[in-house]
């Protein structure tokens, strides 16, 4: 329920940017990768007890992918962030597992994204 009110609150917002103008230049180049390990993030933040994100390295990875942070919390990037999350939270030991085996200390993808929160 709170993450449709969140997309809901989301939509409103990308309707109100339509509706003020163009959008700014930082949310025309936003990764899907991105996209996905915001939506990872806020699953790990939730939903994973004993685990959390190195914000730092985060925005690191984020912005090697070439996307600015601030453009993953507004308007259609977050609400497919928030679908990614949904995802997520449909098995959440096994995609708090997986998100260990692939973010983690010893990660498979990205090294030391997730640490023992």
């Amino acid at each position: 329920m709170i993450v449709h009110a969140i997309s809901l609150f989301a939509l409103v917002l990308t309707a109100a940017e339509t509706a003020d103008g163009p959008r700014p230049a930082d949310t025309a180049a936003v990764s899907n990768d991105a996209v996905k390990l915001a939506g990872l993030v806020r699953f790990v933040v939730e939903s994973c007890p004993g685990t959390k994100p190195d914000y730092a390295r985060f925005r690191e990875v984020v912005e090697r992918l070439g996307t600015d942070l601030a453009a993953l919390s507004h308007g259609e990037p977050l609400i497919r962030s928030a679908a990614y999350t949904q995802v997520y939270q449909k098995d959440p030991e096994a995609s708090c597992r997986k998100a260990q085996e692939s973010f983690g200390p010893n990660g498979t993808v990205v090294p030391g994204l997730l640490g023992p929160g």
